[in-house]
């Protein structure tokens, strides 16, 4: 029996623009094992969005299987759907994608079941926040925006992590700070991790890289 948190076999995602069919996923096969850290590039238009939108049960498939820790996710219900994405995948954003309106605390908060905010406290002071509960984004850096978006993703303690160009928006300094903050989760935590990311520098902190092509794979590691 396999190992691995994601596995895609022989996945197809088309969609149709006008009388244009377009196979943004084109029978992808590929599985990365529990505590990996994959890093995954590619060209505009590769099907990274597209297998990042799939792996975070986002999307579904149109043809082939897709498992998370084992569990065919076309299989499930919404509600049972739901329920894994909430248990097992932490997402972290290119834009960061915290409520302006709300602090530090209270945006890690948002995905809790209950409203102990002990954890959520701990977790912010793990990613160097102390003192920065109270302080809503826009009176935050980029690279503490990040963080409080990585501490968000945390929270529920997920199995893996998928993010999404998390460097994107910041500057140099900060973006090798975010990678060695992911690159900690997984070698302490074993949270497996997933980066889609143009940076090579960024990719460079993970185990593995992949590079998609027309909805494929056309080098890396962990293909089935």
């Amino acid at each position: 029996m396999n190992n691995y948190i994601l596995e895609f076999k022989d996945v197809w995602k088309t969609y149709h623009m006008g009388e244009e069919k377009i196979n943004a996923l084109a029978g992808l096969n590929l599985g990365l094992e529990n505590g990996s850290f994959t890093a995954v590039m590619g060209p505009s238009g590769s099907g990274k969005s597209t297998f990042l939108h799939v792996a975070g049960i986002l999307d579904m498939p149109d043809q082939g299987v897709f498992r998370i820790n084992g569990k065919e996710t076309s299989k499930l219900s919404v509600k049972e759907q739901a329920r894994l994405r909430r248990d097992e995948i932490g997402f972290i954003f290119q834009r960061f994608n915290l409520m302006s309106q709300l602090t530090a605390l209270e945006n890690v908060m948002l995905p809790m079941l209950n409203e102990d905010s002990s954890k959520a406290r701990e977790i912010l002071d793990r990613m160097g926040l102390q003192g920065k509960y109270d302080k809503r984004p826009s009176q935050l850096s980029g690279g503490e925006q990040q963080r409080v978006a990585i501490a968000r993703a945390l929270i529920n303690e997920p199995s893996i992590i998928l993010a999404d160009e998390p460097t994107g928006e910041l500057d140099s300094k900060n973006a090798h700070s975010i990678m060695k903050v992911l690159r900690d989760l997984n070698q302490e935590d074993g949270v497996s991790i997933v980066v889609v990311t143009h940076n090579p520098t960024s990719a460079q902190v993970a185990d593995h890289i992949i590079h998609m092509g027309d909805g494929q794979i056309v080098n890396g590691n962990y293909i089935s």
